[in-house]
């Protein structure tokens, strides 16, 4: 990793205080769906029984076509449609465009895949994909999601919350933190074959965090099986912090003592804290945070606090600086 800050990618908003510079260097520069979906009967079949699930999991793949209540961690929104949600994404593991994940995704084999939980656990394991998914009845959440680069989107997410793992291999008293680590393959990663980052990308939560009711494994996206370029076969999503700290394709789960290094705070710590909980007051060094744009919309919206999650999850930092732990 370099001692310099990489740049971020061009913006496409108006909004900037101060004027920026360019960032195409480090990462180039997006609602139909209106109801999630539920997991019925001979879904779990589909979602499980598809070695590697192609790139661009076609419209009609869906598990099931029933709609279903709002559940108590959702947001009314209009969901993001999915050909957009699908296309406009950052995943520098597949290069530095919005689209290059989309492009190149059909690179990633997610069958075989095994997890490794461990670390300060009583009881670690490794796990195979499809054996991890049966461990738990599959929910839907439909979250905000809020780029550190002022976009947004609202995504449906179908997965388990991650608590529920983490209460399985039982964490000992030592256990303060937990570390995720994405899959390392430059054959499969494009984008690895360039030290634009430190690979394997890391990434971490304080073990409250991580235990936190909206705190979720991801292994599927409106119904479908989770597309290769939105993270596949198991993501991490946490709603109230900006994306990049929902790692993507994660082969490792580690519970720890001491705070981890992740992988944007080494890269450009003055930029990417541990924390980065969505904070309209507190800008990033190159650009308000306090609107945003939410793909599909000319306007931009007003920012809110924890990404409107703060009546849940702003108990967490009671009493904390949060210009100083951003």
């Amino acid at each position: 990793m370099s001692g310099t800050p990489p740049d971020l990618p061009e913006r496409d908003d108006a909004e900037q205080t101060p004027p920026v510079r360019p960032r195409r260097e480090f990462l180039k520069n997006a609602a139909l769906f209106t109801g999630t979906v539920a997991l019925l009967g001979g879904g779990l079949e589909l979602l499980t029984r598809r070695p590697g699930a192609a790139a661009e999991s076609a419209p009609g793949e869906l598990l099931a076509q029933a709609r279903r209540p709002l559940g108590p961690y959702d947001t009314s929104e209009a969901v993001t449609p999915y050909a957009q949600a699908t296309t406009y994404n950052n995943f520098y593991e597949f290069g530095l465009g919005k689209d290059d994940p989309a492009r190149l995704a059909g690179s990633l084999k997610t069958r075989p895949w095994t997890v490794l939980i461990d670390g300060e656990v009583r009881k670690p394991v490794r796990v195979d994909i499809d054996t991890l998914e049966s461990w738990f009845p599959l929910e839907d959440r439909i979250y905000r999601m809020r780029c550190v680069e002022g976009w947004s989107m609202v995504m449906p997410w179908l997965g388990f919350p991650l608590a529920a793992l983490l209460r399985r291999v039982e964490p000992n008293s030592q256990a303060k933190y937990v570390k995720f680590t994405a899959l390392e393959d430059p054959k499969q990663f494009p984008g690895q074959r360039s030290s634009v980052l430190a690979w394997p990308y890391v990434e971490g939560l304080r073990l409250d965090e991580a235990l936190h009711p909206l705190t979720f494994m991801a292994v599927g996206l409106q119904g479908r099986v989770l597309p290769n370029q939105n993270g596949a076969p198991l993501r991490l999503v946490v709603p109230w912090k900006y994306g990049f700290k929902s790692i993507k394709s994660v082969v490792r789960i580690t519970l720890t003592r001491e705070q981890p290094q992740t992988t944007w705070a080494l890269a450009a710590p003055d930029e990417y804290g541990f924390y980065a909980n969505v904070n309209p007051a507190v800008p990033h060094p190159r650009w308000s945070q306090a609107t945003e744009r939410r793909i599909g919309e000319l306007r931009r919206r007003p920012t809110l606090p924890f990404n409107g999650y703060a009546d849940q999850v702003a108990h967490l930092y009671s009493g904390m600086d949060l210009r100083r732990f951003f």
